[in-house]
């Protein structure tokens, strides 16, 4: 259990990397626009946002990193931490901005998390 744990957590975290080029660097170009659905003025406008939002996503990728290569109890924790954070951004995202949040980025973060608890 411990393994697949530890797959679910690098996922989680290449995800969130992934999101941090898409909402940093992509924003602008066709990936970011497909995300957003935004036309390019509308992309062009909310670029400085997505960037910010892109770091934050960075963080928890980093966070989640980090809870891969400590050891115990730190990375136990650490993990734990960083994927509730993912947790609850995926659900405020959810209600909030795009119901497609539940699935992409709640749904893995959920996932991880009790893959960790139950691995403990």
């Amino acid at each position: 259990m411990e393994t697949t744990a530890n797959v679910l957590v690098a996922l989680v975290a290449a995800l969130h990397a992934y999101i941090l080029v898409l909402e940093m660097f992509l924003w602008e170009r066709k990936p970011g626009r497909n995300l957003s659905g935004f036309d390019a003025e509308m992309a062009r406008a909310t670029a400085p946002l997505a960037a910010n939002q892109g770091l934050y996503n960075g963080f928890l990728a980093a966070g989640l990193v980090w809870g891969l290569i400590a050891g115990d109890p730190t990375g136990f924790r650490v993990q734990v931490f960083f994927l509730v954070c993912v947790l609850v951004a995926g659900l405020y995202g959810g209600f909030t901005a795009n119901r497609r949040i539940f699935v992409a980025q709640a749904l893995p973060g959920a996932l991880a998390l009790a893959a960790v608890l139950l691995a403990r």
